[in-house]
């Protein structure tokens, strides 16, 4: 039975650990020139329909390395682009490939394209969530905070997509995620109320200086994301004060680690200081976007 990552919730808390460590390995053994070829002969569909960098590169160089094939594929240039319905497009392309990862402006679409595909696929992003964006997220603050289990993570900013996976996984590592979003933009109680189900714990505040007393790890993500650029004035008013500076991150632990998903507006999410500041760990979690996803296709594919 095949299976598919359209949320960090479609996986157990074992099936997490084991991929984080398969992650950790792989990145080990490409520090040291050895490159698996566990999916030799197989080959990856990437459907974007909004635009990426770390996504279609680490897709792209990690089907490579693992000896398989990834397929860029613009849906102008496929009947998609011409009205074809997503299950028939679905129904296609899974008889070509051996796996899809899609990269969508709504949700519904990856979940209809996955009801109808033969092979496993992969939420490259939708306007519901990013897991494979918190997939590196958790393997960058293992290694840089060792254990997530108790880890306080403040997110400062949009209660977006990524932060909606963030608020998910919580269940899966026993962290406590402290959102502080203007009310406007607090993510979705429906998301809240999921991971609170399962044992999650989040709380919402409107103050970030609160959010980021003793935390371990401060997180934000740019404001305007794609496909909000109308919103552009609204939201930069609405987000004054929500933004990770050096005495913002002074609140935090003494070993608090910034992360941000890129791409970076420095001087609105964050300072440039700051992402520049050796406390910043941002960086590694875009390189590990690599690593944790060539565990995931590792896994999805021969499973």
């Amino acid at each position: 039975m095949k299976r598919d990552f359209l949320s960090i919730e479609d996986l157990s808390v074992q099936e997490l650990q084991a991929l984080l460590e398969e992650a950790k390995l792989l990145k080990q053994e490409r520090a040291q020139h050895r490159m698996r070829q566990s999916l030799h002969g197989k080959t990856l569909a990437m459907i974007f329909e909004k635009a990426s960098t770390r996504t279609r590169i680490s897709f792209e160089v990690g089907m490579y390395e693992l000896g398989g094939h990834a397929l860029f594929l613009n849906p102008k240039d496929l009947q998609l682009g011409r009205g074809e319905e997503i299950r028939d497009t679905a129904r296609v392309i899974s008889r070509y490939v051996n796996g899809v990862m899609i990269r969508a402006y709504r949700h519904h679409t990856v979940e209809e394209f996955a009801r109808y595909s033969r092979v496993p696929v992969i939420n490259g992003l939708s306007d519901r969530e990013h897991p494979c964006q918190i997939l590196a997220d958790l393997m960058t603050m293992q290694e840089h905070c060792t254990n997530l289990r108790g880890l306080k993570v403040a997110w400062i900013g949009d209660g977006n997509n990524v932060c909606n996976s963030l608020i998910l996984s919580t269940p899966l590592t026993g962290m406590k995620v402290i959102i502080a979003s203007p009310p406007a933009f607090a993510p979705s109680e429906e998301i809240i109320t999921r991971a609170r189900s399962r044992g999650g714990a989040i709380q919402i505040t409107q103050d970030p200086l609160a959010a980021a007393t003793h935390a371990n790890v401060l997180y934000t993500d740019v404001w305007i994301s794609m496909g909000d650029e109308a919103e552009q004035a609204a939201r930069v008013k609405a987000f004054k004060g929500y933004s990770i500076t050096s005495d913002l991150l002074s609140r935090a632990a003494g070993d608090a680690v910034v992360m941000h998903c890129l791409p970076a507006h420095r001087g609105e999410e964050i300072s440039d200081e700051v992402i520049e500041s050796s406390r910043s760990v941002v960086w590694d979690q875009a390189e590990n976007r690599l690593h944790a996803q060539k565990a995931l296709l590792n896994w999805l594919i021969h499973s």
